[in-house]
């Protein structure tokens, strides 16, 4: 039945027969063609050279309205049937420097491609071209191409895919096969800057590029060697220098970031167009990278080895690195995602995943020079770590954040160059201004201001608790809608404020770190909090003591048992509700403290609605009772021995000084001295010419004014300390004496220093 079948549905070729009038129809239309084809050869053939000039003078014409360019060609001329030589081009722009000059060029196309419309290069030869950018006085001989084009039609979304597609397409055909360059000079000038490359060769053979570029005069000779084979989208080229790195010119100068490196690799391997979507599959690597910026860290950072397996997705209306991505840093690995959509809202996506991977070579993994305080720390386990961050800037407030360290054995054998269980015992803590350091400080019993926790107010505890961070015996160093929340602010006020920093962090940031504010600075902060909490190198009771015996609460004023003593002239334990409110309200900004009182002690009518606030958080948390008359504010009376140092100054400006967060520097109001009258030009022609009495003159006076502002330092922390007596117990006569005795001390001291500068 089944070959019955099939031999009823099959049709019997030898009965098919085509007739001969066909045929020869056929064969006279393909004569035909091949006869057109072979005069229309001809003809373009013989009239080419008419073409190209015609060609030429387009060019030129387009050049002239479109970009005020004037472009000049010596001579150009077809030397085989698909090459054309020209010679002395010339590129000058209306009233500029000139841009570009060559002396010979020779250009051949692939025919096949033209017959599609696609240039596509074949055969490359330039000789002695010079490409000259410069930017004098604001003026740019490069400048057309910033240009925007006059448009008065409706514009219309772009596809970024095809857009994408046709853009490698056209790049990729522009590299010609075989290419050979010699002493091609790319200059660029500017009023504060000069750089010059001159490509002494530059070949791409047997799709095998290499190159010589000598770098400002002979300050560098760079290399570029590799693999290119441009129509099968098949790339992979380094650079790298003779004897040296390679250092990014300008990069310095115009963004203060000092960048180089030995190798950087660069490898196209793959690029498709398909189902509305462009998809560039490459690879992105660099060896002993060195970055120093003062945002990003104080040191310079070296990356050893690195690189990204970078799959680059583009939409009709996104760009993309795909989840398919891999990092590569010494040992370790993680795959990153971003996205980007831009429209119709813009939406800013961020994903990274590391899986679980050996602790230790994380540790190792550490770019140097970037988390000095855990260079050779030695740890067990294993570690993952996940990133989720989602925002769509039509929505800020609702942005996603979520960020997780898991460890599985995780312990740490051997702590790196900083000990970071020290804080357990008596330790000397040195505070910082602008990177110079202060008196040191024991932490511990032996100082007098030390104060336990358990001496410490409960209503003060509380009180900075609530207002730093109301979950610090709950959470685990981290509180992420806090971070959340910073995030959807600083996104708001496009800049970075304040936010989600929690007492361990504070702690962490004033006993390890540094005060600068730098990136590197910060996650350093971040990974030793979550070691400190997650391994439980302190305890939280431990933590709280410390943090309110090392935080600033004044300028020059130290640990809650200096400040109390300080603002209130009593000891820790003795603050009040309103006191505690006070000083909880100073953490963020305390060198502006004495802003928040009126020259008769009392506090500040603006601060009424803080005090309400805190208070209101305190009761409805158990740690207070409701109470209608501001929580103690009316009570609060500032020592009256500092009275007579708030300046009288307006409310405003108090506000605006109180809102100043702990990175500014609140400088204290002072009158301002009348402006010296400078000495006219009579007085300055016929004055004193003798230039070495004035120099000695200038010396003197420069020593007096430095004795005298030492002299003033003295009387300033005399004065201090005499308001930190504490009183408690003591007869007048003994607070007379201990008085008296600082005096003497400043005396002394004074004596010493105006025998230094006499000597």
């Amino acid at each position: 039945m089944n070959k019955y079948f099939v031999q009823m549905q099959l049709p019997d070729l030898k009965k098919i027969h085509i007739n001969p009038k066909y045929i020869r129809i056929a064969a006279i239309v393909l004569a035909s063609l091949f006869v057109l084809l072979g005069i229309g050869g001809y003809v373009a053939y013989s009239k080419r050279e008419v073409l190209l000039q015609k060609a030429i003078a387009k060019a030129k014409d387009k050049a002239r309205s479109k970009y005020n360019l004037d472009l000049q060609i010596g001579s150009a001329h077809f030397t085989g049937l698909s090459t054309v030589a020209f010679s002395d081009i010339t590129v000058v722009p209306e009233h500029r420097d000139s841009l570009l000059s060559i002396k010979q060029f020779q250009v051949s196309v692939k025919l096949f491609p033209l017959i599609f419309g696609n240039v596509k290069l074949a055969d490359v030869e330039m000789e002695q071209a010079h490409l000259n950018l410069t930017d004098i006085k604001h003026v740019r001989n490069f400048d057309f191409l910033f240009k925007k084009k006059r448009d008065s039609t409706i514009k219309t979304r772009v596809d970024l895919a095809e857009l994408s597609s046709n853009l490698i397409n056209q790049v990729l055909y522009k590299i010609p096969d075989n290419l050979k360059v010699n002493n091609f000079l790319v200059s660029f000038k500017s009023d504060s800057n000069s750089f010059t490359a001159l490509a002494q060769t530059a070949l791409i053979k047997d799709g095998h590029l290499t190159s010589t570029i000598n770098i400002n005069n002979g300050l560098a000779l760079w290399h570029f060697d590799g693999r290119m084979h441009p129509s099968d989208k098949d790339i992979d080229i380094k650079l790298y220098a003779d004897g040296k790195k390679v250092e990014i010119p300008f990069v310095e100068k115009r963004y203060h970031l000092k960048a180089s490196f030995d190798t950087a690799s660069v490898r196209l391997s793959k690029v498709e167009h398909s189902s509305g979507e462009t998809r560039i599959f490459g690879y992105w690597g660099v060896r002993n990278l060195l970055i120093n910026h003062p945002g990003l860290s104080s040191n310079d950072i070296v990356i050893p080895d690195g690189g990204i397996d970078a799959n680059l997705f583009v939409g009709q209306n996104y760009l993309s690195l795909d989840s398919s991505s891999t990092i590569h840093l010494k040992k370790i690995t993680a795959h990153p995602y971003l996205k980007y959509t831009l429209n119709p809202v813009k939406i800013y996506e961020l994903k990274l995943n590391t899986g679980w991977q050996n602790a230790q070579d994380i540790f190792d993994s550490f770019p140097t020079g970037m988390f000095e305080s855990l260079e050779g720390i030695q740890v067990t386990g294993k570690l993952n770590y996940n990133l989720n961050i989602f925002l769509n800037t039509a929505h800020p407030d609702d942005v996603q954040f979520d960020s997780r360290l898991d460890k599985q054995a995780f312990n740490i054998v051997k702590y790196g160059k900083t000990d970071l269980s020290r804080l357990n015992k008596v330790f000397v803590y040195t505070p910082y201004e602008k990177g110079k350091p202060m008196g040191p400080h024991i932490i511990g019993p032996e100082n007098s201001y030390y104060t336990p926790l358990d001496q410490i107010s409960p209503n003060l505890r509380n009180a900075v608790m609530t207002a730093e961070d109301p979950s610090f015996y709950t959470n685990h160093g981290f509180v992420e809608e806090s971070i959340r929340k910073s995030l959807a602010t600083d996104f708001k006020d496009k800049k970075f404020k304040r936010g989600g920093s929690t007492i361990s962090m504070q702690l962490v940031k004033n006993t390890f770190l540094s005060r600068e504010k730098t990136l590197a600075r910060k996650i350093e902060e971040i990974l030793i909090v979550w070691m400190i909490e997650n391994n439980r190198i302190m305890s939280k009771n431990r933590m709280l003591e410390v943090y309110f015996n090392i935080i600033e609460w004044g300028r020059n004023v130290y640990g809650i048992g200096e400040a109390s003593r300080y603002y209130f002239g009593k000891s820790p334990s003795e603050l009040t509700v309103g006191e505690s409110i006070y000083l909880a309200s100073i953490v963020p900004h305390p060198k502006t403290g004495l802003y928040s009182f009126m020259p008769d002690g009392s506090l500040r009518p603006g601060l009424a609605g803080y005090f309400n606030l805190i208070g209101n958080l305190m009761a409805g948390h158990g740690k207070l009772q409701r109470d209608s008359s501001n929580y103690g504010f009316y009570d609060v009376r500032l020592k009256e021995s500092l009275r007579r140092e708030v300046a009288p100054v307006s409310t405003t400006v108090a506000d605006s000084l109180m809102k100043q967060n702990d990175d500014d520097e609140a400088a204290p109001v002072v009158l301002v001295e009348p402006e010296v009258k400078k000495p006219s030009f009579l007085q300055r022609l016929f004055g004193k010419k003798d230039t070495t009495t004035k120099k000695e003159e200038a010396k003197q006076q420069d020593a007096k004014a430095k004795l005298k502002a030492d002299i003033e330092k003295l009387k300033e922390e005399e004065k201090r300390k005499e308001d930190l007596i504490d009183t408690a117990g003591k007869t007048r006569k003994e607070i007379r004496q201990e008085k008296k005795r600082l005096r003497n001390e400043e005396k002394e001291a004074e004596k010493a220093l105006k025998a230094l500068v006499k000597d």
